[in-house]
């Protein structure tokens, strides 16, 4: 029997009722969304696609509650490629953290090579972005973008919004965030926090499936965003050019519709539990693993050494041990599945001091059990006494 400690990288198991949802499109559903003859297959695909565009803006605040405003991808970095390569120009200046994920770095650093200006704002010794740093960072760069990650993948950090975003809103900068990690668990609202740009996968919070992710737009903020992909949208066919309009201008292409039938059976399992719920019982299985890990012989935690402010994601090394050893030993002698080394992250490695050999992520998720953490505590015992 296996424990999957690696709900980092992608939650799992998920609730029976997506691979049911993906299972009844593929079988009894399966027409392409605007593309057919009004039949009810196709009425079915259109319902499917606008219930959980409409999920998707209940559950992150969007503007006015316009399901035009949520659009579609294959993947959280998708989304954040979308937005970063279809607003920045040469000669703007974009502002990150030293946290992020390659998701957001890799696009930056091509971007770089055509005239665009980053500017990374430090964080500290556990990946939080003080308030005060970025005021800082703000004045002096004075960016034309700030996108920022909610929470890392690597040591779970919470970078704290509702102070960052009105010192963008005050100095007239759009602000878009990678809430990959937090999606599903913290409460974000786009339009309470003033946010251009909430970008989202939907395999891992939200309990989705891989391959279908988006992103819930400010109005304003996607008139001023260029088309990605352009081609077909089942909607104004006589125009040679892209549609403006929303959510055509971004969806160029068939969606994944299998993956939507999915995402939107999650978020009606995530409506019916609640993210309270969700929040306190990671919350209770990340204090439980804390606790354990920092009992360990030559632990070396990186991050928060207390549940708030942070997710149940945990890097750790441990002294005179090989992290990916660890790892390796973990799975072949135990059956656990955690995630050594960089993590695709590796400025952030970079800032919490484990760059180059990075960390051994453990990351329980909302159907772990008490007893998967404590096994896992226990393979670590018994690998650091041997």
């Amino acid at each position: 029997m296996s424990i999957y400690m690696n709900n980092g990288a992608t939650t799992w198991p998920k609730p029976e009722s997506v691979a049911r949802a993906m299972y009844d499109f593929l079988t009894g559903g399966g027409a392409n969304v605007a593309r057919g003859s009004a039949s009810k297959r196709d009425l079915k695909s259109m319902d499917t696609v606008l219930s959980c565009r409409e999920e998707l803006v209940s559950l992150f605040g969007g503007w006015d509650d316009d399901p035009r405003y949520a659009t579609f991808t294959a993947n959280v970095t998708e989304s954040i490629n979308v937005v970063l390569k279809g607003f920045l120009k040469p000669g703007m200046t974009v502002l990150t953290s030293s946290m992020e994920h390659n998701a957001v770095l890799r696009p930056l650093r091509r971007m770089e090579t055509r005239g665009v200006t980053v500017e990374i704002a430090p964080c500290d010794e556990e990946g939080f972005l003080h308030p005060d740093i970025f005021a800082e960072a703000l004045s002096r760069t004075r960016p034309d973008l700030v996108i920022l990650s909610h929470a890392s993948n690597v040591c779970g950090t919470v970078q704290d919004l509702s102070a960052l975003a009105p010192l963008c809103r005050d100095a007239g900068v759009p602000f878009a965030v990678d809430c990959a990690q937090t999606g599903g668990i913290l409460p974000i609202s786009l339009r309470e926090l003033g946010l251009a740009a909430l970008c989202f996968t939907g395999h891992k919070g939200l309990l989705g499936p891989q391959g279908i992710g988006g992103i819930v737009w400010n109005p304003e903020f996607a008139q001023k965003v260029d088309w990605f992909v352009e081609g077909g949208t089942g909607s104004f066919s006589h125009l040679e050019f892209q549609p403006d309009a929303m959510p055509d201008k971004f969806e160029a292409g068939t969606p994944n519709l299998p993956g939507i039938a999915g995402l939107l059976a999650a978020l009606s399992w995530l409506g019916e539990t609640g993210i309270n719920a969700v929040r306190a019982r990671e919350e209770a299985l990340g204090t439980r693993m804390l606790h354990g890990l920092l009992s360990l012989p030559g632990v070396l935690l990186s991050g928060r050494r207390t549940m708030e402010g942070r997710l149940p994601v945990f890097a750790v090394n441990f002294e005179g041990r090989d992290n990916g050893l660890v790892a390796g030993r973990l799975s072949e002698e135990f059956g656990i599945e955690t995630r050594p080394g960089l993590h695709c992250a590796p400025l952030a490695h970079k800032t919490l001091g484990t760059f180059p050999g990075g960390a051994l992520r453990l990351s329980p998720g909302y159907f772990s059990t008490e007893e998967d953490v404590d096994a896992t505590l226990s393979a670590l015992r018994t690998i650091l006494d041997s």
